[in-house]
């Protein structure tokens, strides 16, 4: 009964979605002829309607279906003089070049048109899949009233095919949305673009911030030993002849000076880039670090052989701030850190027994390895209750060499020839010929169900519409099981 309710849910929503579609519809043509203002507010309204779409398909069918969108522009800069440029026209103020960036935003992404003819088509392609059930209940309660007892057929099939029916029309509309509202290639691509270059920013200016740090350990620390050092053993030579005691005394200290000087530099050094990882690889170096860990720490590494050296040195230094959190705020006793490899993807495991209540909000350290994650499209994931335990998850896409894409199969033919046809039967010779049909118009045209005998024109329509929606259904499952397959390749 819940996917029942969830069918005509989506149902209703195709219904509204029709609704909107038209009101979209009217904002585009009055915008093509003049009223260019109206569109933005028009693909705002479309796009509200989507995402609601989206939220409700990833709640009661279970497929998640992403934003497509490309990344919005950037708002205008002014040139040198103060003026703001849109082509070659200068403008006093950023209104009209940002509303430009704007509409062109919206009119080449391919998301926009892609929503537009979701909202047209949801309810005669998904909708009457996942209302069918109601739409049945519905046709025998007329025949009831009009005193036809035939019409309690529809309302014991509709209950009676519920148990199989109501949850694979629910998967068909989750894969159906996933494929006209899900991400394309292109608009994946211009965000991680976007979170690339952001990314890149954020790196710059901590790569800045690493370097002031350097020069200042250098100056403050090591460089000011060393010039102590120097002083030291130009003491101990003035001595030399006058007070041999004193001048070794000296030399003593300028020894244990430049050996303090010298672990310092090595610690510098560490945390520039650790010998042991590019020596060792990532698992060595965990465990050198676990090793130095004032927490009782267990390290399992299950990686097929070393990785690339920039990759390699972010997660080292994000599972050593991990390790250093443990140590100064969790009060944990002891540790786990589990690495290894999910296909091409790097999976990195930190957890603790301490009282957890870790935020990244709170601290610059785990912001910072977002920071650092970030230039590798690599992702955080923190479980942090209060009381404990705590666990931090890093994964790292595309770590490892990607294997080989598989070959073409029958799959694509089929896919292909399903989309290309399935329109015929759902619409001209199904949905138009039934209204043909109702409207008892002599016309036939090449409806082939009004050509047919009076008692097969209904089971042919019927017929026409069951097909094309099956091979609409078929269309989007290959679809969408070769989309989680290239993203699986690919991720």
């Amino acid at each position: 009964m819940p996917a029942l309710a969830k069918g005509a849910g989506l149902f209703c929503v195709a219904v509204f979605s029709q609704v909107v579609a038209a009101v979209v519809l009217v904002g585009m043509l009055l915008s093509s002829v003049g009223m260019v203002f109206l569109f933005p507010a028009t693909v705002r309204l479309m796009r509200r309607m989507t995402r609601l779409n989206r939220r409700l398909v990833a709640a009661w069918t279970g497929t998640p279906v992403d934003e497509p969108y490309l990344p919005e522009p950037a708002p205008p800069v002014p040139i040198a003089e103060g003026w703001y440029r849109d082509g070659r026209s200068l403008y006093k103020t950023p209104l009209i070049p940002a509303f430009n960036r704007r509409l062109n935003w919206l009119l080449k992404d391919s998301a926009t048109w892609r929503d537009f003819g979701f909202l047209a088509a949801d309810m005669w392609a998904g909708g009457l899949i996942a209302g069918a059930p109601l739409l049945l209940v519905v046709v025998g309660a007329v025949q009831l009233a009009g005193g036809n007892l035939i019409g309690l057929t529809w309302p014991l099939l509709a209950i009676a095919s519920a148990r199989w029916y109501a949850p694979w029309a629910l998967h068909v509309y989750g894969v159906i949305a996933r494929t006209f509202l899900g991400s394309t290639e292109k608009a994946r691509l211009a965000q991680q673009v976007d979170r690339l270059a952001r990314a890149r920013t954020e790196v710059v200016d901590s790569q800045a911030a690493e370097l002031r740090r350097i020069e200042r350990d250098l100056h403050d620390g090591a460089q000011a030993r060393l010039v102590a050092v120097g002083m030291t053993i130009g003491a101990a030579e003035e001595l030399m002849e006058s007070d041999p005691a004193a001048a070794r005394a000296l030399l003593a200290k300028a020894r244990e000076a430049s050996s303090t000087a010298l672990q310092e530099l090595r610690q510098l050094v560490r945390g520039i880039h650790p010998p042991v990882l590019a020596e060792r690889g990532l698992g060595d170096a965990v465990r050198a670090v676990a090793l130095d860990t004032a927490v009782r720490t267990h390290v399992s590494v299950d990686l097929p052989g070393k990785l690339d050296a920039p990759l390699e040195s972010a997660a080292y230094f994000a599972v050593s701030e991990l390790l250093t959190n443990v140590v100064r705020h969790s009060g944990a006793s002891e540790a786990w850190i589990d690495i290894s490899c999910q296909g091409p993807t790097l999976r990195i495991t930190v957890r603790d027994d301490g009282h957890g209540g870790a935020d990244p909000s709170r601290g610059t350290g785990l912001a910072g390895i977002e920071r650092r994650l970030a230039a590798f499209d690599g992702v955080l994931a923190l479980s942090s209750p209060p009381g404990g335990p705590t666990t931090a998850v890093i994964e790292l896409p595309r770590a490892l060499s990607v294997s080989p894409r598989p070959p073409v199969t029958w799959r694509t033919i089929t896919t292909g020839i399903c989309w290309s046809l399935c329109w015929i039967p759902l619409f001209p010779q199904g949905f138009v010929a039934m209204i043909l049909k109702l409207v008892g118009t002599p016309e036939k045209s090449w409806f082939l169900a009004l050509y047919m005998p009076e008692r097969l024109q209904w089971p042919t329509i019927i017929g026409m519409i069951v097909l094309g929606a099956g091979m609409l259904a078929t269309a989007s499952v290959l679809t969408a099981r070769h989309r989680n397959a290239k993203d699986a390749a690919c991720a």
